[in-house]
């Protein structure tokens, strides 16, 4: 069972994509990791967004294949914030550090709140232009954590470590679902405490997304059917909440399906991001569709074989 860690895929992306740090705020310890990749021309690219466990390279094997395809993508690891607005003021700066007006953003977990948040907070002058929401919420009550969510702070980082390993699956699962869980183990060791204390605040304390606001922006809801730290309720409650959102279901894949199933995420994102095409909204550049579609159709006859 070869690990994700010692992969050639990883060790090609940790070899050819930079890892850059931007600091946009006042505070010089609030420091941005990023991974960009692709072409720079692209004004609108898709931004991927970690879990609580999560950081930037989480999404390696999407920032490799969408990027050969010829799409912009950039992968990031937030800063400490302990707050949902101090966290958007802070991406809005990132943003217009980076000079991109609109952007596609794709969420995994606390990810996905954020990134609805994100675009709430900004609909007046709008910054988002879709969402890809992975195994999301949209209300952090869900975690009947919000009576503790201001003691995280508090807590030693073994402590914040096992709440996040709870959530993580139990009993027997196939082999790369297995390696994605080590993975994404491995880079919940490399989050110091301040980092884990304020991606939990974030993600439990009381708040939920406003939809009307969002309600212009292009939305797919990712999630498995398989076991994974969302319930039902949560999920039913994303559909309601997006009637009109595309859907892509995945039949097994867990709380991290773009490690263990990434061709399926990557069909997925490359359909959700289809529809833009042509646009001044194409995360791809232009003469790179034809060579793409051509591709996506091939890979859809292999997934439907």
């Amino acid at each position: 069972m070869e690990e994700i860690r010692v992969s050639p895929d990883y060790n090609w992306f940790r070899s050819t994509v930079p890892l850059k740090r931007i600091i946009v705020d006042d505070d010089d310890s609030k420091v941005w990791s990023l991974y960009d990749a692709g072409p720079k021309s692209i004004r609108c690219p898709i931004i991927f967004l970690p879990p609580v466990s999560g950081t930037a390279e989480v999404f390696f094997q999407q920032v490799l294949a969408l990027s050969g395809w010829g799409y912009r993508v950039i992968s990031l690891q937030y800063p400490v914030y302990w707050d949902l607005l101090e966290f958007c003021d802070g991406f809005r700066k990132l943003l217009d550090h980076l000079q991109l007006d609109k952007v596609h953003l794709f969420g995994a977990s606390l990810g996905g709140f954020l990134a609805q948040k994100f675009a709430e907070v900004t609909h007046k002058s709008p910054r988002v232009h879709s969402l890809i929401l992975c195994n999301s919420f949209s209300d952090t009550s869900i975690f009947n954590q919000t009576w503790t969510a201001n003691s995280f702070w508090l807590m030693p980082a073994f402590m914040l470590k096992k709440i996040v390993l709870g959530n993580f699956a139990k009993g027997p699962v196939d082999p790369k679902m297995a390696d994605a869980i080590d993975f994404m183990v491995d880079r919940l060791e490399s989050l110091n405490q301040s980092e884990l204390a304020s991606r939990l605040t974030l993600n439990c304390q009381n708040s939920y997304v406003e939809p009307h606001k969002i309600k212009d922006v292009a939305v797919t809801i990712m999630d498995v059917f398989d076991q994974s730290a969302l319930s039902h309720e949560a999920k039913e409650e994303m559909y309601k909440l997006y009637p009109n959102a595309r859907r892509a279901h995945l039949k097994t894949g867990g709380n991290f399906p773009y490690l263990c199933r990434s061709a399926e995420v990557n069909l997925y994102i490359q359909i959700h991001l289809r529809q833009f095409h042509g646009t001044r909204y194409a995360a791809i550049s232009p003469e790179m569709v034809s060579a793409e579609e051509l591709e996506v159709q091939k890979t859809n006859l292999n997934l439907s074989q």
